[in-house]
């Protein structure tokens, strides 16, 4: 069986609102769940690819504050 993860969560949002994507992204975060990543991961690359250079910078550096905080003590 050929399962492509990415087209079939880009399917499952395809018609959702700015609400709807805002929920889907913070309930996907709040409930930790392993096999939410796949989906955070896909909207991730739609926002990377919707960036210029400079906005990507500007997320790199928010991520590496992220992990910094995220892995301190």
């Amino acid at each position: 069986m050929d399962l492509n993860l990415r087209k079939a969560i880009l399917s499952n949002i395809a018609t959702n609102d700015q609400s709807q994507l805002e929920e889907t992204i913070v309930d996907a975060i709040q409930s930790g769940e392993e096999k939410m990543l796949p989906g955070l991961g896909v909207l991730f690359e739609l926002i990377w690819n919707q960036l210029d250079n400079q906005e990507k910078q500007e997320l790199v550096e928010a991520l590496e504050q992220g992990v910094k905080q995220a892995t301190s003590g």
